[in-house]
């Protein structure tokens, strides 16, 4: 097992990306991603403590070794060991693919849909002109869904009727300026009150936005449920939310409608369809966050496919590719998580489909973790991210 952390230039730089590397006696090679926000070396540290419970064993029994990891933790992962169990089930789940010669989405049921994976950018405009371009470039890509913030730093938990004036009229010129065939996602990066968060939702609900994102703190699921219940527009959150266990409350309280676990922190492949399998009875659908790497991006691709309850996948990449998907291409060979008509297309190789020489990384040595930004309200105050 070997784990590697890889900054890559155009890339956050608090999310240094962390690669897991199992290598079989068999010569099969899996990889896997356990990238985590501001904790990059202390999840490369958890990565190997985990080494003594995946050496010598056998590789194919991925929800054996998931539940050995989760429950001999004795102390329950969040978000740093929830991580490090991520990458080692990734890389688990490519070796499966491998050594029975079929991606992973047919092993997990897939495809849903042939064309592959919706999906949505980022949608990097800040002007009306900017979005109509936007727009157009959208409509020659093929693109249907675009994720934005609701406009303003931060929010204080009773705020201003200025301020949230100005974020009703930002997005009311999203949807002018983008048209009604386009969705649209907002994501208040939990940012709000429940009073706040419900003001404005009335506001907008006319705009028919696709979904509203973390409104509030995710682990107060009582206060979401509060929000759920004023509005009409669906509520999404679960991008921090580690392992099934923790969307049991948001699904019992019938808290939002879309869950947004991420594949490299809620704790992989295996992880991320228990959530979708919990969800669908409920009649919530899936949105997998992903603003990482590429490795965990195909691997959400694969579990995406498989589920009844997919709904849209999430990359933080813009409709034009910047400089790490350029460094992606040249890493892999195609060009990772970039759409076709508004669709991811999915892989055909076994396993995770691809391969990859470690080589490549030698070009970016690991530095060191980076902290995320630290936000304050005006008084000095510390603010969501």
């Amino acid at each position: 097992m070997k784990v590697i952390g890889v900054p890559v230039p155009g890339a956050p730089l608090d999310r240094p990306y962390v690669f897991v590397k199992l290598e079989t006696n068999a010569g099969v090679v899996g990889w896997g991603e356990a990238t985590l926000e501001g904790k990059a070396g202390a999840v490369i540290a958890c990565v190997n403590d985990f080494r003594e419970f995946v050496i010598g064993s056998d590789p194919m029994q991925v929800e054996h070794h998931w539940q050995s990891m989760w429950v001999h933790s004795f102390y329950r992962p969040g978000p740093i060991a929830g991580s490090a169990i991520s990458g080692i089930d990734q890389a688990l789940w490519d070796i499966r693919g491998k050594l029975l010669g079929l991606p992973v989405y047919k092993l997990l049921g897939g495809p849903v849909d042939p064309r592959g994976v919706r999906g949505y950018y980022h949608a990097g405009a800040a002007t009306r002109d900017e979005l109509i371009k936007l727009r157009e470039t959208a409509i020659a890509q093929g693109i249907t869904c675009f994720k934005t913030g609701p406009g303003g730093r931060t929010w204080e938990w009773i705020d201003s009727h200025a301020k949230i004036d100005a974020s009703v009229k930002r997005m009311a010129m999203l949807r002018e300026a983008l048209g009604p065939e386009i969705d649209i996602g907002v994501d208040a990066h939990a940012k709000m009150s429940p009073a706040v968060a419900s003001i404005i939702l009335k506001e907008i609900e006319p705009l028919k936005l696709l979904f509203f994102e973390e409104p509030c703190p995710p682990e107060n699921a009582r206060a979401m449920a509060k929000i759920a219940r004023r509005t009409a527009t669906p509520i999404a959150t679960g991008e921090r939310l580690v392992s099934h266990y923790s969307v049991r409350e948001l699904i019992e309280l019938d808290a939002v409608d879309i869950i947004q676990t991420d594949i490299n922190h809620v704790g992989g492949i295996s992880a991320l369809m228990k959530v979708g399998a919990m969800a669908e009875p409920a009649g919530m659908a899936l949105a997998p966050h992903a603003c990482e790497g590429p490795i965990g991006g195909i691997a959400t691709l694969h579990a995406d496919a498989a589920m009844p309850n997919f709904l849209v996948q999430e990359i933080c990449s813009g409709a034009q590719p910047g400089q790490k998907e350029k460094i992606w291409e040249e890493w892999l060979g195609f060009p990772a998580m970039r759409m076709v008509n508004g669709f991811f297309p999915l892989p055909s190789r076994p396993g995770l489909g691809f391969e990859l020489d470690e080589g490549v990384f030698t070009k970016y040595p690991f530095t060191g973790s980076r902290s995320m930004a630290r936000i304050f309200h005006d008084d000095g105050s510390v603010a969501e991210w």
